[in-house]
């Protein structure tokens, strides 16, 4: 193994709290810009909170897909120092930003170009697609930013640099928190842009976090060098990365693009229940943040010692981090189910909204333990080259449960069979995917155990 293989040595638990606890940090950063967001376009109108709850899930989706280059980076990066290549993680670290950067482009002109046929086909009322169009047009040309972010935080991941992602995270974060009352509402003399302010917020603190990102990087047994590019078989690079990207950055989207059909029937109760809808599913965002660190950071941690050989690591990973989803996501379901109303009061002051947000956080808290298990499971079986098993299983949440459940009681149970085939959906998926690892990470073990005793018998 690499002697930068860093998390290949010392305690597994201590890894899991280095990396998680920066995650965390960072991650919580980031969806505090939803809620920054949510509480000042708020300010502007229903309508505009109508329209950004319409806006988050297309933005979630893509950002997964994001994710899941940042997930294809991460695994090969890690694998390659875990097997002591430092030079192939090198290569294919510089290749992967490079990916990132040009997918993000080519992503962002088709989102340009692909707005109104999209929020038409979730249902957006003619009366909110102006507020729609100015928010996502300036996002979609902003994009390569964002993908430029996630290809520095897959290299920063794959060698366990945890905190460093988190400080690029906190900066973008803190540059929203300071330009969104400035650009929203406006503040200080400036007059603000309304809605699209939201997204110029956004935009300048995603190129602030990619010139930090270059700077971070420079100190790290990876920084960025394209000259190495020179000698990198492009083909092979690719096709690692997309080996795990492609699979992960699906996996990743299929929630958001569940939760975009979600919306679109609960559309069909009412504008009000489409807010808080909206709203609680920011707050749930923000909630879930442990478990989306904790998602994170076992990658590295997994996939470093899976590359190394040393697979009773990469399972005392799985199982500390599976005790730690059940124990966090009871305790979050208590809160939630107890003071709805109170959270709900935070985005706005209509009774109407305020019922459905309340009635969202009622039933499918209960299932945040399940989800947490789902893309724990998701992160290490990423990290150990089996993104195809974790796409299947979260297609598997979505298409075979949630939504043939949220379709089917809808006509009778109203909203609340949408918020409860999210319940379902992760109950069931978390605890198929909690076995399904479990399988995984004992099955090279397995085969190493019954070579040996092939190989005893045979001298």
């Amino acid at each position: 193994m690499s002697k930068d293989a860093k998390l290949t040595r010392g305690t597994i638990r201590g890894h899991l709290v280095a990396q998680t606890v920066p995650m965390i940090i960072g991650v919580a950063a980031i969806m505090s810009i939803g809620l920054v967001d949510s509480y000042f376009i708020g300010q502007l109108g229903a309508d505009q909170l109508a329209a950004i709850s319409f806006i988050f899930p297309i933005s979630v989706a893509l950002t997964s897909l994001g994710v899941g280059v940042s997930v294809g980076i991460n695994s090969v990066v890690a694998r390659a120092l875990g097997e002591g290549d430092s030079a192939s993680a090198a290569r294919r670290a510089n290749f992967g930003m490079v990916f990132a950067v040009g997918l993000g482009a080519v992503m962002g002109l088709g989102l340009f170009l692909a707005l109104d046929p999209l929020f038409r086909l979730m249902q957006a009322p003619d009366n909110l697609m102006p507020y729609i169009r100015i928010y996502m047009q300036p996002f979609a040309m902003g994009f390569p930013l964002l993908m430029g972010i996630m290809g520095i935080n897959g290299v920063l991941r794959g060698q366990g640099e945890a905190k460093r992602t988190s400080v690029i995270s906190l900066t973008y974060a803190s540059a929203n928190w300071v330009l969104d009352p400035l650009l929203i509402t406006g503040a200080l003399g400036v007059e603000g842009f309304g809605i699209a302010g939201a997204a110029y917020a956004t935009l300048i603190g995603w190129a602030i976090a990619v010139l930090l990102g270059l700077f971070l990087l420079r100190s790290t047994a990876l920084p960025i060098d394209i000259k190495v590019l020179k000698d990198c078989n492009m083909g092979a690079s690719l096709r690692s990365i997309a080996g795990v990207a492609g699979p992960a950055a699906f996996s990743n989207a299929i929630n958001p693009i569940g939760l975009s059909v979600l919306t679109a029937l609960v559309a069909a109760q009412g504008q009000d229940a489409v807010a808080g809808f909206g709203a609680a599913g920011r707050l749930q965002s923000f909630a879930v943040v442990p478990l989306l660190a904790l998602s994170a950071s076992i990658g590295a941690i997994v996939g470093q010692n899976w590359g190394a050989g040393q697979q009773d690591r990469s399972r005392s990973a799985m199982v500390w981090a599976g005790g730690f989803c059940l124990a966090y996501g009871a305790a979050l379901a208590v809160m939630l189910f107890a003071a709805g109303d109170w959270f709900a009061a935070f985005f706005t002051d209509d009774a109407d909204v305020i019922a459905a947000f309340s009635s969202y956080l009622s039933i499918a808290a209960w299932g945040y333990a399940g989800y947490g298990l789902l893309i724990v499971s998701n992160g290490a079986l990423n990290s150990v080259g089996r993104a195809g098993t974790a796409l299947i299983q979260s297609f598997a949440r979505v298409f075979l449960v949630m939504l043939p459940f949220a379709w089917l009681l809808r006509p009778a149970w109203g909203a609340e069979a949408v918020y409860a085939a999210e319940l379902a959906a992760n109950a069931i998926g978390g605890t198929v995917a909690a076995i399904i690892v479990w399988r995984v990470l004992r099955s090279r073990t397995l085969r190493s155990a019954s070579h040996g005793i092939s190989s005893t018998s045979q001298q």
